[in-house]
């Protein structure tokens, strides 16, 4: 071998998968590092720095952050990722945090996509309080009705 070969080795993306028999079923913290494909059922945190293909029995309900996730499947809860993609037999229910969505023909999107740099709501009413202008509201109401 030279060192031009050892060098060809060294770059390879490591390879692995990590499969989720069907039957199987899993509960609590998760990590992975390679691409994982899951026909048994995940239920928890999940953390991945690859990506998650759900197969069409498969099932993911908890909070999920990762790269891409695929669904043929069914997820539930909270997800959080660059690319989302739902084949036709795919069922996301829940929040939807992501880059890019692609929703095939047949596949469903049940609940919400928001994105990072949205904050719908303060998160207490002390920062309500503050975020409210009582002056803007009046300005407003006086100007629809003069």
């Amino acid at each position: 071998m030279t060192n031009s070969d050892a060098f060809m080795f060294k770059r390879k993306k490591s390879g692995g998968l990590t499969f989720i028999a069907q039957g199987t079923k899993l509960t609590g913290e998760s990590e992975f590092t390679a691409e994982a494909l899951v026909s048994g059922e995940l239920y928890g945190d999940i953390q991945s720095t690859n990506n998650i293909t759900i197969e069409q029995d498969g099932l993911i309900d908890g909070v999920l952050n990762c790269q891409e996730l695929r669904v043929s499947g069914t997820f539930r809860g909270k997800l959080h990722c660059n690319k989302l993609n739902i084949t036709s037999t795919g069922i996301v229910d829940g929040e939807v945090t992501c880059q890019s969505m692609e929703i095939f023909e047949g596949g469903q999107f049940i609940g919400m996509r928001v994105r990072d740099d949205i904050a719908f709501l303060p998160a207490s009413s002390k920062e309500k309080l503050e975020s409210t202008n009582t002056e803007q509201i009046e300005d407003a109401q006086l100007t629809a009705n003069g």
